[in-house]
């Protein structure tokens, strides 16, 4: 069976009541977007804090795999997400919020 080059955009937000609203939303917009999404709630993340301080979240992951190819879609893949990171950081008080777009095979 041949393999099928996709991007996918993973989303990681802190998790709990603060950000379900949020959560919502990403995972509405990506459900329209792409035909659905996935949500892997309640894992770790450790991070450096601006001041240098070691941070540990619970974090929630959301993502979606996309019907195209990252290649030749790099622009407006990273249009779509300073999109999407834009409104995550306006309605949080996070410092940032991580997005990750990679290429990924689907067994078709």
């Amino acid at each position: 069976m041949p393999l099928s080059k996709r991007a996918r955009i993973e989303i990681y937000i802190p998790s709990g009541a603060a950000y379900g609203k949020l959560q919502m939303v990403l995972e509405r917009e990506l459900l329209f977007a792409f035909g659905g999404c996935t949500v892997v709630a309640g894992t770790k993340g450790s991070y450096l804090s601006s001041d240098g301080t070691r941070e540990t979240e619970s974090i929630n992951l959301i993502y979606a795999d996309t019907p195209f190819e990252p290649d030749g879609n790099v622009e407006a893949l990273s249009n779509y997400t300073d999109k999407l990171k834009s409104v995550a950081l306006e309605v949080t008080s996070e410092e940032s919020i991580l997005i990750v777009v990679h290429e990924i095979f689907h067994s078709v």
